[in-house]
C-alpha cells in the first residue's frame, strides 16, 4: 500500500515503533505496543498490521523473533507526516542564549561556541560551516608588510568577517606604494560583492599607473585565493565525538572508527551540507540514512539549517544516529540557527 494510504490506526501503530525504537534502540514487539499504548486492539491486530508496514517497507524485524524497527523510509514518513516538533525546554533555551552572551567574541568563537552548544544539548555530533561570501559586499582591505617579500591583505566585509590572506611578492615594494594601491583598491572596489569584484577587477584596474602595475599584477594572479569562497572543508567547526558514542549504535569499536573517519573526512560533511543549500529554502533540511550519497553515511541522519550573517550564509546542524530524538533536534537546530542570525546582525552592539 502507498505510504499516503495509511489509515490512521497504521499511522499510529508506525508512529509508536519509531517512537520506542528512538527511546530504546530495541526492536519493538507488537504485545510491547499493546501495553505501552492505548491501541484498542489486540496483539494480534498489531501484528498483522505491523505485517502490512513491513510489506510497505517502513518497517523490518532484524532477526525472526524480533520486533521491528524502521527503515529508511519508515524515518522518511515519520518526519513528514506523524512527527510533532517538541517545545525547548525553559533551561535549554537557558542554556542556548548563555552561550551567546558574551558580545565581545571574535566571529571564529562564536561559531566554536555554537557548535559544542548543539552537540552538548543534542548528545551528537554538531557542525557549523564557515559563511559564504560569494554574495558579500567588500567593505574594505589593508596592505601590510610582513617582510622584503611578504605581504598581509586583511578584506573586512560588511557583514563583520575579516579574511586574511598572506602573498609571496617577487620584488621590494615601497611602503608609499603599498599605501597608494591600498588606497586605490578601497576607492574601486568598495559596496562591490567578490562575485562582482572577481569579473571586473581586471577591467577596473587596466589604467592604474606604472609604478602601482606590479602590486595590482599581484591581486590579479591570486584573484581566487584573495576574492573567492574559502573551501568549505577548511572551515567547518565539527564537535561532539565524546557526546555521540556514548549511544548504543557506537558500542563497537568499528562503530566509533566510523564517526572518527567522518571528523576527519570533512568532504563527506560539505557535499551534503551543498545538497541541503540548494533544497532547505531556508527550512529545516533533514537527509537520512541512504538518502544520504555517501555511503559512509548510510547509518547517519543529518539535520541542518542555514543561518544568516548580513549579506552571507552558513550552515549549522547536527550529525547523529538514524535513531535520533527528530522531533527535538528539528527544535533545537532551528531555534539555535534563529539565535546565531540575531546575534550576528551587523546593528547587534557587541
Amino acid at each position: 500500500m502507498p505510504n499516503d494510504e495509511l489509515n490512521d490506526r497504521e499511522k499510529n501503530i508506525l508512529r509508536y515503533v519509531i517512537q520506542q525504537f528512538i527511546l530504546t534502540a530495541a526492536p519493538v514487539g507488537s504485545r510491547y505496543i499493546t501495553k505501552k499504548y492505548d491501541v484498542g486492539v489486540s496483539p494480534a491486530t498489531v501484528r498483522n498490521i505491523m505485517f502490512d508496514l513491513e510489506e510497505s517497507g517502513l518497517i523490518i524485524h532484524p532477526h525472526t523473533s524480533a520486533g521491528r524497527v524502521p527503515t529508511d523510509k519508515g524515518y522518511r514518513f515519520y518526519v513528514d507526516s506523524l512527527m510533532e516538533l517538541q517545545k525547548l525546554k525553559i533551561s535549554e533555551k537557558g542554556m542556548i542564549t548563555k552561550g551567546f552572551e558574551n558580545k565581545l567574541l571574535e566571529t571564529d568563537e562564536i561559531f566554536k561556541v555554537t557548535s559544542e552548544l548543539l552537540s552538548r544539548i543534542t548528545n551528537q555530533l554538531a557542525y557549523i560551516s564557515y559563511p559564504k561570501i560569494d554574495s558579500s559586499i567588500f567593505e574594505k582591505l589593508q596592505i601590510v608588510s610582513l617582510s622584503s617579500s611578504r605581504i598581509l591583505i586583511v578584506i573586512s566585509i560588511t557583514s563583520g568577517l575579516v579574511k586574511t590572506i598572506t602573498l609571496e611578492i617577487s620584488t621590494e615594494v615601497k611602503s608609499t606604494q603599498i599605501e597608494a594601491v591600498q588606497s586605490l583598491l578601497n576607492e574601486r572596489l568598495t559596496g562591490l560583492t567578490f562575485k562582482e569584484i572577481r569579473s571586473s577587477f581586471t577591467e577596473r584596474f587596466k589604467d592604474v599607473p606604472k609604478d602601482h602595475a606590479g602590486i595590482i599584477r599581484l591581486f590579479v594572479d591570486s584573484m581566487d585565493k584573495i576574492f573567492n569562497e574559502v573551501k568549505q572543508a577548511d572551515s567547518l567547526y565539527i564537535t561532539g565525538a565524546k557526546n555521540v558514542i556514548k549511544q548504543p549504535e557506537f558500542e563497537h569499536p568499528e562503530r566509533f572508527q566510523s564517526v572518527i573517519e567522518l571528523i576527519e573526512d570533512k568532504n563527506i560533511i560539505v557535499h551534503i551540507l551543498e545538497k541541503s543549500i540548494d533544497q532547505n529554502q531556508n527550512q529545516v533540511f533533514i537527509s537520512i540514512g541512504s538518502e544520504n550519497d555517501d555511503e559512509k553515511l548510510d547509518d547517519y541522519s543529518l539535520i541542518t539549517k542555514e543561518y544568516k550573517m548580513g549579506n552571507s550564509s552558513g550552515t549549522l546542524g547536527i550529525i547523529g544516529p538514524k535513531r535520533m530524538e527528530y522531533s527535538k533536534v528539528v527544535s533545537i537546530v532551528d531555534y539555535v540557527s534563529k539565535i546565531l542570525t540575531e546575534f550576528l546582525k551587523p546593528d547587534n552592539s557587541k
